[in-house]
């Protein structure tokens, strides 16, 4: 026996009324979050999610399928992990190395952590790079009276280029390799080159802004009160707790590495390192888990389900399929795919379009003229960058944007738009006017 829902009892549980409900719904979320100034995000989330379930527009089932599992234990794993470190003051002590290295000079600053963060995404989930780097990048500029925000959106789009470079740097890309039968090997041939000319371009636009806003203006110009600045942070750390931390961090990196080979997900993987960690460190599991953001996973935990939604409903397979209908060649595709993927996971989670245009491109490859090769690329390189354009566009952005308030510098909607849609729109025509050239010029 079908189980009844709200929605057929009055008479709109058909499947074409479920398709235009499930976009109503996301629109409202969506709208409710960028009216951020009467609701908060979290809420607005949590609504659209279990007002999807309550109306019958997922089951409660497909709302627990539709939740990325692996993204939020890798959330909670590296959370207590990161918690641990900050316990052990670890990263009290980088704060200050990064602070004696930089000179406090706002330029040093931006370049030395965009940097950073660009080659660690390449090598580990974009989440737990900007886990690692946010706090450091706070405590900084706080105390060089800089204001931290301009610089945690620099440091998130940094991680959402720098991860578009390997098959283990983001989601889309691992999914594409999957999928798609790339290895390794074939990212850093094919992708990889094209993400060093777009980070270099994309960090270049980002400093330009910073420096026409004025927030790279030197604010401790004393050289006096800058030595007191330094000399005068206070580092207090535990030498066998951090040492306990280092050891099981390194160790979730190398199986991070690994994870194909030992057919695990990263966030098993987090999620069981954090287990040992905490029974090993003994420390007290309460205060560990007031460091973890629960507002930032009761987001993506909203979010996931009304996503979900669309995907339930076919929206996701009819925006794959109309995309492959306009694609006649693959120098034209290139252009068409990547754009669109990008402006779509700009504003849905790029994970679940990502598996549909992935399937999309399976059957296009048996049936086309042409190779297809191009347009895989042209999806990684749109569902990564396309990221940067709104702060729910990545993973990445939601977590700093966690991090930011719980320290007291709230990023809005907008001035994520203001500084992330620039950089995007920039690195998403330089990545794939390259990966056009590639092919129309080089031929390979």
């Amino acid at each position: 026996m079908e189980h009844q829902t709200i929605l057929g009892m009055i008479g709109l549980g058909a499947k074409e009324h479920l398709y235009w409900i499930s976009i109503l719904l996301f629109v409202g979320t969506y709208t409710m979050i960028i009216l951020e100034k009467f609701f908060h995000r979290v809420p607005a989330a949590l609504l659209g999610g279990t007002l999807a379930i309550f109306l019958g527009v997922v089951t409660p089932e497909g709302a627990w399928e539709a939740i990325d599992h692996n993204t939020m234990f890798l959330l909670i794993g590296m959370m207590v992990i990161v918690s641990v470190l900050i316990e052990s003051g670890f990263f009290s002590i980088l704060s200050y190395v990064a602070l004696r290295f930089t000179k406090g000079d706002p330029f040093k600053i931006i370049l030395t952590f965009t940097m950073l963060t660009a080659v660690l995404s390449a090598f580990l989930d974009n989440v737990t790079t900007v886990l690692f780097m946010i706090p450091i990048l706070i405590s900084i500029t706080s105390k060089l009276k800089l204001k931290p925000v301009p610089y945690i959106i620099a440091t998130v789009l940094a991680s959402n280029i720098g991860g578009t470079a390997t098959l283990i740097g983001d989601p889309p890309n691992i999914i594409i390799g999957s999928l798609g039968g790339f290895t390794f090997m074939d990212f850093i041939v094919n992708i990889a080159p094209i993400v060093v000319i777009t980070h270099i371009i994309g960090t270049a636009v980002f400093i330009g802004m910073m420096k026409m806003q004025g927030h790279l203006e030197t604010k401790v110009t004393d050289e006096k009160k800058l030595q007191e600045i330094m000399e005068g942070q206070k580092i207090e750390y535990d030498v066998v707790l951090m040492r306990k931390g280092l050891i099981v961090f390194g160790i979730t990196i190398i199986l991070f590495f690994l994870h194909h080979v030992l057919h695990l997900e990263a966030g098993t993987i987090a999620l069981f390192m954090a287990s040992v960690l905490m029974l090993w460190s003994r420390e007290n599991p309460e205060k560990i888990f007031e460091r973890v953001e629960w507002t930032t996973l009761m987001f993506f935990l909203g979010l996931f389900v009304v996503i979900g939604g669309l995907e339930h409903s076919g929206v996701f397979e009819d925006a794959a399929h109309m995309v492959a209908g306009v694609i006649t060649d693959p120098i034209s595709g290139i252009l068409i795919l990547g754009g669109l993927s990008a402006f779509i996971s700009g504003i849905v989670d790029n994970i679940p379009f990502t598996m549909a245009m992935s399937y999309v491109l399976i059957d296009l490859g048996k049936t086309a003229s042409f190779n297809v090769e191009p347009l895989w690329w042209a999806l990684a390189l749109g569902a990564c960058l396309g990221g940067n354009l709104t702060i729910i566009g990545a993973s990445a952005n939601v977590v700093a944007a966690g991090l930011a308030e719980r320290e007291g510098y709230p990023i809005k909607f907008f001035d994520f738009i203001k500084q992330g849609t620039p950089v995007t729109v920039v690195t998403v025509i330089v990545a794939l006017g390259l990966l056009w050239l590639k092919y129309t010029v080089f031929g390979v």
